[in-house]
């Protein structure tokens, strides 16, 4: 904004596109460049300058969801903007944040966030109706878990019930694996793997974000290479054995597992390494 400073985002590691994104800034007229908030173990997305120029907003995988973030641009501290769901757009106005949201409960939908508020999702005005059929649609209840996985690190994971559920009935399971492999299923809408479909059609899903997963740290991230088989498995396992044991509703006898992508190939290594629990792959 002061037509002095750049801001942008960078990798370390050439080639390697799943590395970590850094905000870095630089001063146009002296060429020195600093790293803002290099502690912050989170990748950069959509980068915008706060109007006042003493922050920049910044989206980024976090914990199963896309957020906003504010950055400092003096201290580097970070601030959580939004709380659930996928971030997909927003701009800075006089009357607060104009944002784009989807998620597990639906596409996206503009909001106008209510002025004054620690988070812009919290209480916001929404202010479109894209597809009024989606609004006579019931759509399945779902909720986030976290279990011990690979190296007794913390992995988390979906579930969602199928709609029309019933108390107590047990429900045929989707064990959806996600591609990239280097990506994420969270709270986030899809018009090609969409866990609402199965929820749908009668499922309950599944979804983990294994060891190579966005939105939990680098260290996560670079987890898988080199590992493509064995830690992801590790975690879908002990995933598959947690939900089994918290939600009685999943029907360990009908249950299906499937993928495209990475998710695919992970679909293969099961059928030569874990296909015991699954009726089909």
């Amino acid at each position: 904004p002061d037509g002095k400073t750049l801001a942008y985002k960078a990798m370390k590691r050439p080639g390697f596109e799943a590395d970590r994104f850094e905000v870095h800034m630089r001063d146009l007229a002296t060429g020195a460049v600093r790293a803002l908030a290099p502690t912050w173990d989170r990748s950069a997305g959509e980068l915008q300058w706060a109007p006042d120029g003493k922050g920049l907003y910044v989206t980024a995988d976090d914990l199963g969801a896309h957020r906003l973030f504010r950055i400092d641009t003096k201290s580097g501290q970070v601030t959580t903007l939004s709380t659930d769901g996928h971030i997909d757009a927003f701009a800075k106005t006089p009357k607060g944040f104009v944002f784009l949201k989807s998620g597990l409960r639906g596409p996206s939908q503009l909001y106008l966030s209510a002025p004054r508020t620690t988070a812009i999702d919290a209480s916001a005005k929404k202010l479109t109706a894209v597809n009024s059929v989606l609004e006579t649609k019931e759509f399945g209840s779902y909720e986030q878990f976290s279990f011990s996985g690979w190296n007794n690190e913390a992995v988390h994971g979906y579930v969602l019930k199928p709609t029309g559920y019933t108390e107590g009935k047990k429900y045929p399971v989707a064990f959806l694996i996600h591609g990239g492999p280097q990506g994420s299923f969270g709270d986030a809408w899809s018009f090609r793997w969409n866990a609402q479909t199965y929820a749908g059609a009668g499922y309950a899903v599944v979804m983990i974000d294994f060891h190579g997963s966005t939105g939990y740290g680098q260290a996560f991230t670079d987890a898988i290479s080199t590992h493509w088989g064995d830690r992801p498995l590790e975690d879908l396992r002990k995933g598959w054995a947690f939900a089994l044991e918290k939600y009685p509703f999943l029907d360990r006898d009908r249950a299906a597992a499937l993928g495209a992508s990475y998710g695919g190939f992970m679909v293969n290594w099961i059928a030569g390494n874990w296909k015991e629990p699954w009726k089909c792959l």
